[in-house]
């Protein structure tokens, strides 16, 4: 039903595509969530001091969620171009969960922009859905010449060997006490995915 898409897999492009301007920007934000990046097999990042988010970041973050409120409806998400399976459902017994990775392959071209996520995040849920828990951003390693890593929200974009990408997270509908962009989640599960 759903091509996988392996990000090997993905050429490059310089193209920037436009998100659609009529979305309404003005979900609520929740103002100093606690963010704290620990380390992970996912990427090799971590930070021993958790950060406050500012207000320009929680209107961003917020901004996010009024962009991708309405891809709750997986078959909606597919539509608009997030069709592509990227992973199985991620988890670690020890970090917890990621989920699913759907992505538009259209964005995923060097460009960083907070309003078009290349990926997005879903959890399986018992009753056989999808619910969309995050975003995660991502970048290429042959896409990103500059001498510093991407950055969004105020956060560096980290490494990511196993993928050869530059990723960063946006738990922006799913609580995580490890931070707003830390890569798992522990209220995150795979527990119903289907084997």
């Amino acid at each position: 039903m759903h091509r996988r898409l392996s990000l090997s897999a993905i050429r490059p492009t310089r193209a920037t595509l436009a998100c659609a301007a009529a979305l309404a920007l003005a979900a609520c934000a929740e103002p100093n969530q606690p963010v704290a990046p620990e380390a992970s097999a996912h990427g090799a990042h971590g930070s021993a001091t958790a950060q406050r988010v500012s207000g320009d970041v929680a209107r961003q973050v917020a901004g996010l969620r009024a962009l991708t409120a309405r891809f709750h409806d997986f078959d909606t998400a597919v539509e608009a171009g997030w069709g592509a399976q990227i992973t199985g459902c991620m988890s670690d017994p020890q970090l917890g969960g990621m989920g699913f990775h759907y992505g538009n392959p259209a964005l995923i071209d060097g460009q960083v922009d907070v309003l078009e996520p290349e990926l997005l995040v879903y959890e399986p849920r018992k009753n056989g859905k999808l619910r969309l828990v995050a975003v995660e951003y991502i970048v290429p390693f042959t896409a990103w010449t500059a001498a510093e890593p991407p950055q969004l929200y105020g956060q560096s974009f980290h490494r990511n060997e196993a993928f050869g990408i530059w990723a960063l997270h946006v738990w922006h509908f799913r609580n995580n006490p490890r931070g707003l962009f830390a890569d798992w989640n522990p209220n995150v599960t795979c527990r119903y995915a289907a084997p």
